[in-house]
Parts: C-alpha cells; sequence; structure tokens
C-alpha cells in the first residue's frame, strides 16, 4: 500500500535555471562565487556549491573553450529536481481540486520523481537502460500494482488515483513511468479477469516489481486492426501450442510475464483467447531491441511463438473472452498513457517558463516578449484543459459509466496531441539550446511522440469517437 514520505517544498529555494546558458550560468557564478566553487549540481541544489576546480566558469566568456561550455551545461541538467525548488505556477497547480488524500499520493509521487528519476533521466536515455531497482523502489511506495486489489499486494486505488501517480512520476522520466503504466495495466488484467489461483500466483510479485509484464496484442501485420491478429494456440489436451509473433513490445526479452492475446477460435474478435506466459517457457524467443526515437529507458522486441507449450490453465477468463480483456485494459491503458504526456506536458511548461526568464537577447529577457507570452499562456492553457479531460475520463471508466470507453479515447487524443505541442513548441522557445539532448525538453519530446502512436493510435481514436456520436 502506498506510505505517506517526507514531501519536498513547493516553495523557496533560488536554484539556478537547468536552462541556462553556458555563458549565463559562469558569469553568474564566476561573480558570485569563489574561486574553486562549480554551478550547483542537482545533488546540491539549493545549498552550497561543492569544491571542485572549474576553470571555464573562472575564464572570461571569449575564452571559453567549447568544452568547457559543455561542463557548464551537463551540471545543470537535471531540470525538474531543480524547478520544484523554485515553486509551481498556481495556474497549472496538478494538485487544484484534489483531495488531501489524492495530494498525499500525488506528493509521494512528485517527490520520486524528482529525486529518484529525474537526476537519472539523460542517463537511462543515453545508455539505454531498464531502470528496474528504480522501478522497485517506486513498487515499494505502491506504484507497482496501483489499481490492483491489496488482497493480492496492490494499493487498491482508484482510475482518477492512478492517473494523478502517473502524470506526477511521467516528470521525472516519462519513458520509465510509461513501461509502468503498462505494467499495472498487465497486473489489473490478471486481478480482474484471472481465476483466484491466477491471482494469487501472478500479482503478487508483479504488485512488488519483483517480476515485471508486457502486454502483447500487436502484430506485424494488425495494429489497428488488432481483431485480425494471426498469432494461433490450439488446443492439445490440457495446453494450448502457441505459433506466431508480437510486435513493438515493451519490455519485450526483459519482462518476467506475457499477457497474450491469440486465436483459439474463427477469423474476428470472437475467436480470440488471452493466455499468461512466464519467461523461460519452452518456444517463447525474443527478436532484436529495437532502436528507438524515444522511450530508451525500456526495451522494445518482437515476442515469437515456436510450439509454444502453454497450460490451459494459464488462460484468462474463457475461451473467445480475449479481445473484449484486451480493450478492456487499454481503456485505461489510454488514460495511464494520456496522464504520462500530461506530465511530459507540465515538466516540459516549467522548463519554458525559467528559460524565457533567464535568457536574454536584444538586451532583455525573453519573457518581456509578448508573443512568447501569449505562446507560454497558450501552453499552459492546453495543458490544464487536457488535465481536466483526462480526469472526467478517469472517474467515468472507475464508475463504470456507459460512455467510458469514448471518453477514455477522448482523452487520448486530446491529451496526447496537445501535450505534443506543448512539449514541441517549449523546445522551439528553447532554440538551438533545446535541440541538444544536453537539455531535458528534447528528451521530453522524444518520448512523448509515441503517445500519439501506441493504445489505439489517435486515427482510431477519432473513429471511435466519431462512431459514437453519428450511432447515437
Amino acid at each position: 500500500m502506498l506510505s505517506p514520505c517526507p514531501s519536498f517544498s513547493a516553495g523557496g529555494g533560488n536554484a539556478p535555471s537547468p536552462a541556462l546558458l553556458e555563458s549565463e550560468v559562469c558569469n553568474r557564478y564566476a561573480k558570485k562565487a569563489s574561486p574553486g566553487d562549480s554551478p550547483p549540481s542537482a545533488a546540491n541544489a539549493g545549498g552550497p556549491a561543492p569544491r571542485t576546480t572549474t576553470p571555464g566558469c573562472r575564464r572570461g566568456a571569449a575564452s571559453r573553450t567549447a568544452m568547457a561550455w559543455r561542463a557548464a551545461r551537463r551540471r545543470v541538467t537535471a531540470p525538474l529536481l531543480l524547478l520544484r525548488q523554485r515553486g509551481i505556477a498556481s495556474c497549472i497547480d496538478p494538485s487544484a481540486g484534489l483531495t488531501e488524500e489524492q495530494k498525499e499520493f500525488q506528493k509521494v509521487a512528485l517527490d520520486f520523481a524528482a529525486k529518484e528519476m529525474a537526476p537519472r533521466m539523460a542517463e537511462w536515455d543515453e545508455k539505454e537502460i531498464f531502470p528496474v531497482e528504480t522501478m522497485r523502489k517506486a513498487a515499494q511506495l505502491g506504484f507497482g500494482g496501483i489499481y490492483v486489489k491489496p488482497d493480492v499486494g496492490g494499493s487498491g486505488l482508484s482510475r482518477l488515483d492512478t492517473s494523478i501517480i502517473f502524470e506526477a512520476l511521467s516528470t521525472g522520466c516519462t519513458s520509465t513511468t510509461a513501461y509502468m503504466s503498462i505494467h499495472n495495466m498487465c497486473a489489473w488484467m490478471i486481478d480482474t479477469f484471472g481465476n483466484e489461483e491466477q491471482r494469487h500466483r501472478f500479482c503478487p510479485s508483479l504488485c512488488s516489481m519483483e517480476k515485471f509484464a508486457s502486454y502483447c496484442l500487436t502484430e506485424p501485420g494488425s495494429g489497428s486492426d488488432a481483431a485480425s491478429l494471426l498469432t494461433s494456440a490450439k488446443r492439445k489436451g490440457d495446453t494450448y501450442v502457441l505459433n506466431g509473433s508480437k510486435a513493438f513490445i515493451s519490455g519485450g526479452g526483459d519482462t518476467d510475464v506475457y499477457v497474450v492475446m491469440c486465436r483459439t477460435g474463427g477469423p474476428g474478435p470472437k475467436g480470440i483467447s488471452c493466455v499468461v506466459l512466464e519467461k523461460g517457457t519452452p518456444g517463447l524467443s525474443f527478436g532484436k531491441k529495437e532502436k528507438k526515437v524515444g522511450w530508451n529507458s525500456q526495451p522494445t522486441r518482437a515476442v515469437i511463438f515456436e510450439d509454444c507449450v502453454v497450460p490451459v490453465g494459464n488462460r484468462l477468463g474463457a475461451e473467445g473472452q480475449g479481445f473484449n480483456i484486451a480493450m478492456k485494459g487499454l481503456n485505461g491503458g489510454r488514460i495511464n498513457i494520456a496522464s504520462c504526456s500530461l506530465g511530459a506536458a507540465h515538466a516540459s511548461v516549467l522548463l519554458a517558463q525559467e528559460h524565457l526568464t533567464v535568457r536574454k537577447q536584444f538586451g532583455e529577457p525573453l519573457a518581456s516578449n509578448q508573443y512568447l507570452q501569449f505562446r507560454l499562456a497558450e501552453m499552459a492553457t492546453r495543458l490544464v484543459a487536457a488535465r481536466l479531460v483526462v480526469r472526467n475520463a478517469a472517474r467515468a471508466l472507475q464508475e463504470g459509466r456507459e460512455d467510458a470507453a469514448v471518453l477514455c479515447s477522448m482523452a487520448k487524443l486530446f491529451a496526447t496531441d496537445e501535450c505534443f505541442a506543448i512539449c514541441n513548441q517549449a523546445l522551439q522557445m528553447h532554440g538551438g539550446y533545446g535541440y541538444l539532448k544536453d537539455y531535458a525538453v528534447q528528451q521530453f519530446v522524444r518520448d512523448i511522440r509515441v503517445h500519439q502512436i501506441l493504445e489505439g493510435t489517435n486515427e482510431v481514436m477519432r473513429m471511435i469517437v466519431a462512431r459514437n456520436l453519428l450511432q447515437g
């Protein structure tokens, strides 16, 4: 279960911007610091600078080398840890309208994101590290099975609580949080559609993140047309023999449990069933690790079945219920991924806000430019609107409302489109610096782009909404 932990202060502190230009970083500290001091890092934000040698900052701007500039920039690239000490603008405050309990969940998640994720975000991306131990620390706070029932180790929270938590975690690392949202979706599917034996066999180790899960629906030949999947599961006594492959599987090869949609009957959605496989099952193998634009802290591989034998006892629900199970999982998954988009957009607004304040052109801070003021206002407005749409859908899904599925589609469509536009605009406001990997804003842009594609493309979301309107 979630347990409160000391929350950080939202106000106070005068930590320097993570987006300061090299010359401004060095000039500021050359004037204020004694020889040998360096600009503050994520580890000492807001406190005295460590006594280390930084020759690039002691020399004048005209004589600095490119290497010194890069060194100065790297020392200030833990954005969220620094920005959070400067406070959150009230008009985009993500805690607005929440209960006191929800604010506590949010504080726990924000604190974890700032301390455990943000300082490592760039490294995980660059080195393509799957941060297993960090996620297990998150699981100790209850984030491994947020909306799984408590009797199997889950936190038993609502869909709205879940959205709040994923939004907060995503400010620290969107890619890692997005994987955690998929893991949570798989755990919920087993908890909801599995029998008691299955629930108690799989869920405790998933909720603790001792084991990790992957969702296997998409195939090389069936993406948006998921009902046309071809992976077959032939019944042979008390087992199924699986043959086929799945594509673009988050965590594939590194995870332990695979929730797989396969064809046990005829064509169409009614011939699809859902089974759970464990890594090490004979006949289960994986493709090469894909090279991606973003989402680099989670591996992506094809999952391959070659005469893969699975016990019938690993099937969730009855034969033919798999497509329905998959779609119900995706309703929540769409809210989850939209929530991750909110976190990336919120972080990007803060980074843009900070950059406009610090960066000067033509003798004035960029913040004095009315055009940029208007763009920042539009970004903030889009963020708040997207947050409201997502939270409305989360409530509808929790309440089991008839319109929940279409509202989840609306939320995924609107939030992922708008939040990508926000992050992209934040990068533009950074100018050339926004295109450098030393600046966090570019990683948010890269990580969030795929949210418009997965969990159902946004074109499919439009189809779902339109169909609801025209059939109504």
